[in-house]
């Protein structure tokens, strides 16, 4: 990134909601729906978790923490919101625990830049939960060499963008692309199994815990060396849209892959994480179309593992 593009601030994230889980069963149940263990979750710590249908194929993707012992917070983007909250609550039966949807009383904020992170959290590591005030600060993974925070306050409280420059949400969503973590949006549901967006790479996926829907074919992939699709990070010259399909520029018939995310690049252009064949990851690879925006391929902040190269 260029020396002059200086990204420090922060921007209320109006695409991004809260699911919360309340009751004496509230861990239990979330326990045995999510792909991580939130139930050793301390009050100290957050972390990725994804729910996934009977087929292993994720429906949404949370930050998760837990800011009481019989309460949790769930963080998505809205465009899934509603329908996670019901598919979710149809599994609650006779357990203790309430789903409703919070955003109407907690508002979500990105902090980005070493200046304005820090005063938010100090020098926490990735995924630790610090109190300011009467928000809740979480340590998200850098991106891009920026340092940034997940900010959950009180619906109305405008302290945080008057403690920060202000941050456009496009340029955060930017770095949540940099970031190599993948975010389930409305165009992607039911599209992935964990493993094709890195999930367990990030540190999502729990292979110790106990069941939830879809866990034998997560725990397959895993374990029988079955997962022929990864996801990588490209650079291109337009903007692509999440669940636009990427083809091989040597094959028409059939996409190479899926765009996961996708965000204009500040510098010009665009990034975007892409889910693709293991196989083809290398080839000249194209947006929309054979003869589309190519792909440019960069480095992902994390090794990814190709345990599983498939013919095409």
């Amino acid at each position: 990134m260029p020396d002059e593009i200086s990204i420090e601030g922060a921007c209320r994230l109006a695409d991004r909601g809260v699911i919360r889980a309340s009751g004496a069963d509230a861990a239990a149940f979330l326990q045995g729906q999510l792909t991580n263990d939130v139930a050793g979750l301390d009050p100290g710590s957050a972390r990725l978790a994804g729910f996934c249908s009977a087929k292993g194929r994720l429906q949404a993707t949370f930050i998760v923490w837990r800011p009481a012992p019989d309460e949790f917070l769930l963080a998505c983007p809205t465009s899934i919101l509603a329908a996670t909250l019901k598919r979710l609550s149809m599994f609650v039966l006779r357990a203790k625990c309430r789903l409703s949807d919070g955003s109407d009383e907690i508002a979500l904020f990105g902090v980005a830049g070493g200046d304005s992170a820090a005063a938010m959290i100090g020098a926490a590591a990735a995924w630790q939960v610090r109190p300011h005030g009467a928000a809740t600060a979480i340590r998200v993974p850098d991106a891009a060499g920026v340092s940034r925070v997940l900010v959950a306050a009180p619906t109305g409280s405008d302290v945080l963008l008057a403690e920060a420059p202000p941050l456009s949400l496009s340029v955060w969503h930017w770095l949540e692309v940099e970031s190599g973590i993948v975010t389930i949006e409305a165009a992607t549901v039911d599209r992935f199994v964990p493993q094709m967006v890195n999930f367990e790479l990030v540190g999502g996926v729990d292979f110790q815990k106990g069941c939830y829907p879809g866990q034998e074919v997560v725990a397959r992939s895993q374990y029988r060396g079955t997962t022929k699709r990864r996801t990588f990070l490209f650079d291109c010259d337009v903007v692509p849209g999440a669940g636009q399909d990427v083809y091989g520029a040597d094959a028409a018939n059939e996409p190479a892959g899926t765009v996961a995310n996708a965000a204009p690049n500040p510098r010009g252009g665009a990034s975007a994480l892409v889910e693709v064949r293991i196989a083809v990851a290398d080839a000249d690879l194209r947006l929309g179309a054979v003869d589309g925006p190519r792909l440019r391929p960069r480095a992902l902040p994390y090794p990814v593992l190709l345990d599983a190269v498939a013919t095409p």
